[in-house]
């Protein structure tokens, strides 16, 4: 049976965004929690600029910052930038599509920082659907429906990721990027006109570019079975309002986890509220319900155990620096009392 190409057996993680305006205290917290995978924070309190659209849009032919706003000037020239985009793509000139420190302040303190000997590293990246579907024209029409720059984006995504992974390797070999798409949630619904091949074909272009793990999150109710016939290594759902829907898709989830494909169960949630009203073992008899409704449906309980990772439900940026902190806390817990519990460890 096909394997991931490194072990993840119940190891906890980050989906990105952090309440704090302090890079060195998001990144600390990180550590502290979450020292087996640490994922470098999202700081959108702190600046516009670290907004999860805004993050990646530097250096995107005809992109326009104004305020609060973003979007792309379609009547400005943009055959000759968008040649150069083709041109950086063609010959892999990743180096033209860092971050910079002003964009992801979080990424550049975690690089700094000393995150002990971890055994993988994780970074996101926006996922192609949700950058198409929110950013738009000057005119207001999501640029997704427009296939000269639905292209440009999902390859300008592509070398940000690998920019960013590149950069990740020197903290450890062992690399997980996850590509965030909220809006997968909205796919097929009467709001959405975009056919699944298209959708599809973008999230593998921006896969192209990660050598390491690929995974993507979605926060919401979406069709599995598109996600998981892609070439994704890791799925990420919020397992804590939507993980039975998983359940819906057998044979395609059993396929995935066949080929050594791994589920990260958000299962902490987001919510500060929630948060309040569980404990790590509340929240672990909450992930077995969910892992046992596959499992009753003929996709191995062990296997999955075997093949998981535990996550936030969502990026925790909306919540407060305490409550970010105590979903890191019972996150910890989760992971720790499942890998005992299943003689993962």
């Amino acid at each position: 049976m096909p394997r991931s190409r490194f072990e993840l057996s119940g190891l906890a993680t980050a989906v990105g965004s952090m309440p704090h305006t302090d890079p060195r205290e998001a990144c600390a917290l990180v550590a502290r929690f979450l020292p087996e995978i640490p994922a470098w924070p999202q700081l959108p309190r702190r600046s516009f600029l670290e907004n999860m659209y805004v993050q990646f849009s530097e250096g995107l032919p005809g992109i326009v910052l104004e305020e609060d706003q973003i979007y792309i000037d379609r009547t400005e020239e943009l055959e000759e930038p968008l040649e150069h985009l083709y041109t950086s793509y063609l010959n892999s000139e990743i180096e033209k599509y860092a971050l910079s420190p002003d964009y992801a302040a979080g990424l550049h303190a975690f690089l700094e920082a000393d995150l002990g000997s971890s055994f993988a590293i994780k970074g996101q990246v926006t996922g192609p659907i949700s950058w198409g579907l929110t950013v738009t024209d000057q005119d207001r029409r999501p640029i997704i429906y427009d296939d000269v720059l639905a292209d440009a984006v999902a390859k300008h995504l592509r070398l940000k990721a690998a920019w960013q992974e590149r950069k990740l390797r020197a903290i450890s070999p062992n690399t997980i990027i996850f590509v965030d798409e909220p809006y997968m949630a909205s796919l097929g619904s009467a709001f959405v006109s975009l056919p699944r091949e298209q959708a599809a074909a973008l999230l593998e272009e921006v896969f192209g570019g990660i050598s390491g793990l690929k995974g993507v999150h979605c926060c919401g109710n979406t069709d599995w079975s598109l996600l998981l016939g892609t070439s994704l290594d890791i799925l990420n759902l919020d397992a804590y309002n939507y993980g039975y829907t998983l359940a819906l898709y057998p044979e395609q989830a059993k396929a995935f986890l066949e080929r050594g494909g791994v589920v990260a169960w958000g299962i902490v949630p987001s919510d500060e509220q929630k948060l309040k009203g569980e404990t790590a073992q509340s929240l672990l008899d909450r992930l077995e319900e969910e892992i046992g409704a596959l499992d009753r449906k003929g996709v191995s309980f062990r296997l999955v155990m075997e093949q998981c990772l535990v996550t936030p439900s969502c990026g925790l940026g909306p919540i407060s620096p305490e409550g970010a902190a105590l979903a890191l806390e019972l996150l910890a817990g989760v992971s720790k009392e499942l890998r005992k519990r299943y003689r993962l460890e």
